[in-house]
């Protein structure tokens, strides 16, 4: 009879991880911490319904192996031509200071050599998997600061590599044993680049007209390269990155990306699962001042130190203050690093655990800090603006040298709606300026001779070097209600005559922004960026129409909230609600239906 065991373990862990998943969703929390919140229930401290280590390590395994080899995949050196030296070394300077610091206060609480310097390169990294998640969630790796987080992570991941491929050598530490698996990890790459160069293109070409055959190809590949690396010596994992490295260099990796996605979310939720699983109680109170002190060092330390590194090479407190609190964690590859410390008896199942609880810990607070990263600023904008003075040099700026005169436009957002505004205002021949936080699209728009300037709506000191004094129309197409918010304030301070347009997701933020003194919502679910376009053709520097707008629009709301028409309708009603939008400026509003 077939052993059920291994079908049953896995099933209970994705069962109980969907279940905290909805709590985490319903409360609006991140799902990172559900997942590891099951690995607790269902693991040794909580019902201990999985009591298998062996289930357990094989989870951990396969979990790594997958997800380092989509870190590879997605591996793009790319994304440093603008900001690659200030990330680069950032993520070096970062690393190793907090290495020293961490393996002097281990040694300070009285830990032996061998496990103060597996706590110091414990503390050195940060946690590529969670924070491209989370910052993919908010729609912010194509900012400034989104870029310079891949730099840092991208660094940090070729570090940790070259660390796991020197601790994953069994025996005792030293020069030689270094050295020589030094050469046996370039000896890896080498022969990924060489596969990648004469062997795999053939390959891939003839199996690119078969996603099936694509997919499974990937995936043999990085089961070849963890066998190659695990008959050398090293982790199954350093052997899924280089695979992933080596497929990465060709045009299909988008494709197999795409494919693979659903699996490494599998593989993630494993593998967070199996981190709750990990965490012992045992004798770790024994360790709650160490455990204490190396959090404050990630949470505190840890970004304080970026925040001046980064400020340094010229950038403002705000992309050095997103930057640094999205890094305030330990990484997948601490856990790599300590879990392979354990099974070569390196360090003590206590000091694993301690990692463990450091991961749940710093993963849960920087959760937090990347929800909340603009309210954090602007608590601490005017402490943090003291790191500009640090700066030696000025960073590339992402800004006109001159801005329009007075009565003009400023469209914040240049992405999507942002776009279609843009044609318009050039189609009217109007005088405008635009901010948007992704510097590609900055440099493209300056290329084209349009004013512009890289910056956030919830930056008080970009809203201040725009001068909304001098505007007459402030268009904004992000739809953030905080910023909104803000920019209204502002603008309605500084130039009480302009209008001020903002855009929102919810019906309940239209209407609160109405309240706040907007003097038009835009609803992109009830209107679409040409739409938005043609409303203003018709309507954007006259008061008057404005207002007749804004009046049939907020009763237009307050009638759809009232019979909650969309979450109860099908999208044509939607198509038909707004032909009937269109008509609003002629006197009629959603209540005609």
């Amino acid at each position: 009879m077939v052993d059920f065991t291994l079908f049953w373990d896995i099933g209970l862990i994705i069962v109980a991880a969907t279940c905290l998943a909805y709590v985490a969703r319903i409360f609006k929390q991140p799902l990172v911490l559900a997942y590891m919140a099951a690995g607790i229930l269902l693991g040794p401290i909580g019902f201990g319904l999985i009591e298998e280590r062996g289930v357990i390590e094989i989870l951990s395994e396969f979990g790594i192996a997958f997800l380092l080899f989509i870190v590879g995949l997605e591996l793009d050196l790319r994304r440093l031509k603008d900001i690659g030296m200030v990330s680069t070394v950032t993520a070096i300077v970062k690393s190793v200071f907090l290495f020293f610091l961490a393996f002097n206060v281990a040694g300070f609480f009285g830990f032996p050599t061998i496990e103060a310097i597996y706590l110091g390169l414990v503390v050195s990294f940060s946690s590529t998997m969670v924070v491209i998640k989370l910052l993919s969630d908010k729609g912010e790796l194509d900012t400034l600061h989104g870029r310079m987080v891949l730099g840092i992570l991208l660094t940090e991941d070729v570090i940790a590599i070259l660390v796991l491929s020197i601790l994953s050598v069994p025996g005792v530490m030293n020069l030689e044993t270094a050295l020589v698996s030094l050469l046996e990890g370039v000896g890896l790459f080498s022969i990924a680049i060489l596969l990648s160069r004469f062997i795999l293109p053939p390959v891939f070409k003839f199996v690119a007209k078969s996603q099936e055959l694509l997919f499974l190809t990937a995936l043999s590949i990085c089961f070849l390269f963890s066998w190659l690396a695990y008959i050398s010596g090293f982790s199954v994992a350093i052997g899924a990155f280089i695979a992933g490295v080596a497929v990465a260099t060709f045009p299909y990796n988008l494709e197999i990306i795409s494919r693979i996605h659903s699996l490494r979310d599998f593989f993630a939720t494993l593998f967070f699962v199996s981190l709750g699983m990990e965490i012992m109680v045992t004798n770790v109170s024994t360790l709650l001042m160490p455990l204490l002190v190396l959090t404050l060092l990630i949470l505190a330390v840890k970004p304080l130190l970026m925040i001046y590194t980064i400020s340094t090479f010229g950038y403002s407190s705000r992309p050095a203050f997103l930057t640094s609190i999205s890094l305030a964690q330990i990484s997948e590859f601490s856990m790599i690093i300590a879990l392979t410390g354990l099974r070569l008896g390196h360090i003590s199942p206590e000091v694993f655990s301690m990692t463990a609880l450091l991961a749940l810990i710093t993963i849960t607070v920087t959760s937090y800090f990347i929800k909340f990263d603009n309210q954090l600023y602007v608590k601490l904008n005017q402490f943090l603006i003291l790191f500009e003075k640090f700066g030696r040099r000025k960073a590339k700026v992402f800004e006109s040298n001159s801005y329009p005169s007075n009565e003009h436009i400023i469209v914040i957002g240049a992405h999507r709606m942002g776009y279609n505004v843009i044609k318009t205002l050039l189609e009217l021949d109007e005088r405008f300026l635009v901010v948007d936080f992704n510097p590609e699209i900055i440099k493209s728009l300056l290329d084209q001779g349009i004013h512009a300037v890289y910056g956030d709506v919830g930056d008080v000191e970009i809203l201040k070097r725009i001068r909304l004094d001098r505007a007459d129309v402030v268009i904004s197409t992000v739809a953030n209600e905080e910023d909104s918010m803000l920019l209204i304030e502002e603008t309605k301070k500084l130039n009480p005559h302009a209008l001020v347009f903002v855009t929102v997701e919810t019906l309940d933020q239209a209407l609160q922004l109405y309240d706040m003194g907007a003097d038009y919502v835009f609803f992109p679910r009830m209107l679409s960026g040409e739409k938005a376009s043609e409303l203003l053709k018709k309507s954007m520097r006259n008061t008057r129409d404005v207002i007749l707008l804004k009046g049939d629009h907020i009763k237009s709301l307050e009638f759809i909230k009232e019979e909650e028409l969309l979450d109860r309708y099908e999208p044509s009603f939607l198509k038909s609600l707004e032909h009937k939008f269109d008509g609003r400026h002629k006197g009629r509003s959603v209540k005609d239906l």
